[in-house]
């Protein structure tokens, strides 16, 4: 062999030697942190929850969907209503496992009165994709379920990807919401720039609110609005399905700034999540709407370097419930009441 071949080949080894073991330390940092998170903020068997722990964010295992009941001091709001049972379109890549029921069960268990009566002050559809609003029509046409008002962001089919168009049913959906809401008399509200919601000690803000231009075509994620929770110092941000496209993660994040508590955006798929939001909301913990070995490693790898987020996911659980305190980072895990 050629001393100059051979030098090659050394050279090469050694490269590739160096390259497997910054790969080895990359994930031994990312393990170390990763735990380290997780077991600050592990959630807590459900039977030690304190009675009179009045402010929550109940997480509820939906699959991957998202339902979200917000209580304080008695009072209760409900962000998305999870996937349903219906496919109105007939689509076999539509059939879906639905959730209302589930919803509806745990709404009437933990908000509901000695007769299994729910007030809701309010409900906010994120978007319309069925795993988001599916539920909510058989929410509102519940006679045991009275819902005040119903926050809402307005559909344009002309202006939303045509693969979503023709393959999906963002409409129907969308409709069949609006349907059951004129039937019980509940208002709907769909001028939402500038929208504040107060919840018992809770203060609720609405992100996102444009409406998407006419002319143009977006995915109905795009148009995702994102909710802020907070209690006095404590904030917790609800990212709906929002993604990476067009900046909008960016400047919600700018707008923001840090939160204890992030509810990841579109259930924690690989297009959510940037850098840009996670620099400047800087979580301490990170919840997911779905089953843990669905979610993106690119996802769980920005957000434990670059936030050290402590990442749980509702389907490892059966849900989550965060418990508000008073003082600045006062956020408690718990696992789900109900098995």
């Amino acid at each position: 062999m050629r001393p100059a071949k051979k030098k090659a080949i050394i050279i090469i080894v050694v490269l590739l030697a160096l390259a497997a073991l910054a790969v080895c330390a990359f994930f031994a940092a990312y393990g170390i942190i990763y735990n380290s998170a997780r077991e600050k903020h592990a959630p807590v068997p459900a039977g030690e929850l304190q009675p009179g722990s009045d402010d929550m964010i109940h997480f509820l295992n939906t699959g991957s969907s998202d339902a979200i009941l917000i209580e304080s001091n008695g009072l209760f709001a409900l962000v998305d209503c999870a996937e349903d049972s219906d496919n109105p379109r007939g689509f076999n890549s539509l059939e879906m496992e639905g959730y209302e029921t589930k919803v509806i069960d745990y709404l009437k268990s933990v908000a509901g009165d000695e007769n299994g009566r729910v007030t809701l002050e309010f409900v906010i559809g994120t978007h319309a994709h069925s795993d988001h609003l599916g539920g909510f029509d058989t929410l509102i046409s519940d006679p045991d379920i009275t819902v005040k008002e119903a926050y809402l962001k307005r559909y344009y089919e002309d202006r939303i990807s045509m693969n979503e168009v023709e393959e999906w049913d963002n409409k129907q959906v969308y409709e069949q919401m609006l349907s059951a809401a004129r039937e019980r008399g509940v208002p709907v509200i769909q001028d939402l720039d500038g929208v504040t919601l107060e919840l018992g000690d809770l203060t609720l803000t609405l992100y996102n609110t444009e409406e998407a231009e006419e002319g143009e075509r977006v995915g109905e994620n795009d148009n995702s609005l994102a909710v802020l929770v907070e209690k006095g110092p404590i904030r917790a941000l609800l990212m709906g399905d929002v993604n990476k496209n067009g900046g909008v993660e960016k400047d919600i994040g700018r707008a923001v700034g840090k939160v204890d508590l992030i509810k990841v955006g579109h259930h924690g798929y690989g297009w959510s999540t940037s850098n840009a939001l996670l620099s400047s909301v800087k979580p301490d913990i990170a919840v997911f709407t779905n089953r843990p070995e669905w979610v993106n490693f690119s996802v769980k790898m920005r957000l434990v370097l670059t936030s050290r987020s402590a990442l749980y996911s509702t389907g490892e659980y059966n849900g989550i419930i965060a418990v508000m305190g008073d003082a600045a980072g006062d956020i408690k895990l718990y696992e789900n009441i109900h098995k």
